[in-house]
């Protein structure tokens, strides 16, 4: 297997939700965001859900294209399969009540399949509660910010996906 491209953005997780979609796929699904609380990483073909345990500190995005992906690492929280379609060779990673984080090319448009895996996600939420015990007062929220900025464990989800063939055409309803 060979790696053909990498690419790690930090993004936060506002409502708990990072979000990995098609440049052109703007709606999102209740049903996959559904599935996403019970699985951690769920979609619909065209938009994935990254549902983690905090809303307010940034995790990790990893975005790796292969020729083949390899298995998950035997030391990750969890993983699953994943698919996703991009008609337009674009991904944007987003943060559900902040917009996008970035946007990822891929090598061309098409279905990429392979696996999403985790890990810090507990650690993470464990640390997230640890820093909310504190008492609230005119330091609070100087003492989240810093807590936050410096969080000893990374909450980082990982997309190890292939390319496996050409995007579902497109139909325009003046064509029916």
């Amino acid at each position: 297997m060979v790696l053909l491209a990498e690419h790690n953005v930090t993004a936060t997780p506002g409502r708990c939700v990072v979000e990995v979609y098609d440049a052109d796929a703007y709606l999102g699904d209740e049903a996959a965001l559904d599935a996403a609380e019970k699985q951690v990483v769920a979609g619909n073909g065209y938009h994935l859900y990254l549902l983690s345990l905090q809303p307010d500190m940034n995790v990790q995005v990893t975005i790796r294209i292969w020729d083949t992906p390899p298995t998950p690492p035997a030391g990750a929280e969890g993983h699953t399969n994943v698919s996703l379609e991009s008609e337009t060779g674009i991904l944007v990673v987003g943060q559900l009540d902040r917009g996008p984080a970035d946007e990822v090319p891929l090598p061309r448009p098409g279905v990429y399949e392979g696996h999403a895996w985790w890990e810090g996600r507990q650690a993470t939420a464990d640390y997230y509660e640890r820093s909310l015990d504190h008492p609230t007062d005119d330091t609070f929220e100087d003492h989240l910010t810093q807590a936050w900025n410096n969080c000893p464990v990374t909450e980082r989800y990982v997309l190890d996906l292939a390319y496996t063939r050409e995007p579902e055409p497109i139909v325009d309803d003046e064509d029916l």
